[in-house]
């Protein structure tokens, strides 16, 4: 790691990270703004943003950049891997990182990683369910679909909503700030499955206005400096394979964590390796 990608990240400790993110989702909720569609057009240009896959292809149709950014996809261009004993990829993006969690740590970055108690919001015996089990890290770009969806059928059991700081995700970031993800804000869904609890966490980053789930809405309002735990009755909230998680206004990271179990990632999985919503991601041997 270089002096150079160290100097690189100085900037994201001096800026008012929230109050920048606050001002950026703001703008980008802004509808029918006059430069809304130039807008849209030089980051889709610049990104190489694959419309061709949205429900909507047509730029000029958004009313806001936020609706874009959080565009819906057409279903059949994101199969949902339906094999036997076989967890689907939850989201479009990158392979960051991903193996096995090893005395309740999670490698964030080589030579960095963080633990799961801290990730989980610091709840030390929800931590200790993934001892000895997997862990996957995928980072969505600026130009990949922001909508991410369950890998496996499952029954939300709880939310944590964890305060945080805001630095960017991206890959640079990950080498060079320590304990990123057990820093940032963040989202974590927990899920009983057919496979034990898995915990599904969405990170937070400079410029997202926020992070949404289906079933309750915006969940990282400014104000909130407490972690928040939100307890869910059995079937009080149910979700099939593929179904929509939450969705990231400006992007960020998901986190997947699995318990211990005899696991096999798919050959595609690879550090640095793109994926696709719904293609193979492990299977339970």
């Amino acid at each position: 790691m270089s002096l150079l990608d160290h100097l690189k990240t100085i900037p994201q400790y001096l800026i008012p990270q929230h109050g920048l993110s606050q001002l950026a989702g703001r703008l980008a909720d802004r509808e029918n703004h006059p430069w809304k569609d130039w807008v849209i057009k030089k980051f889709a240009e610049h990104y190489k943003v694959d419309m061709s896959i949205a429900v909507e292809p047509d730029l000029t149709a958004y009313a806001s950049f936020n609706d874009f950014f959080t565009r819906a996809i057409r279903p059949e261009t994101r199969p949902i891997c339906d094999e036997p004993n076989t967890m689907a990829c939850p989201v479009d993006g990158a392979v960051s990182q991903f193996g096995a969690i090893t005395s309740g740590k999670i490698v964030q970055a080589k030579g960095h990683d963080y633990t799961v108690q801290d990730l989980l919001g610091g709840d030390a015996e929800l931590a200790q369910a993934f001892e000895g089990g997997e862990f996957c890290t995928i980072y969505l770009s600026p130009r990949d679909y922001h909508r991410y969806h369950m890998p496996i059928d499952g029954q939300l059991t709880r939310m944590i909503h964890v305060p945080g700081k805001l630095f960017s995700v991206n890959p640079l970031t990950a080498r060079t700030v320590p304990n990123l993800f057990a820093r940032n804000e963040r989202v974590v869904a927990m899920f009983d499955t057919e496979w034990g609890p898995i915990a599904y966490v969405a990170v937070g980053a400079t410029i997202v206005g926020s992070m949404e789930m289906v079933w309750s809405g915006v969940v990282t309002p400014p104000t909130k400096k407490d972690v928040t735990v939100t307890d869910y009755a059995a079937g009080e909230v149910s979700l099939a394979r593929g179904d929509e998680v939450g969705r990231f206004r400006l992007g960020s990271t998901v986190i997947m964590l699995l318990p211990k179990g005899d696991y096999q990632w798919d050959e595609a999985i690879q550090l640095g390796a793109a994926t696709q919503l719904g293609q193979p991601l492990i299977k339970r041997r």
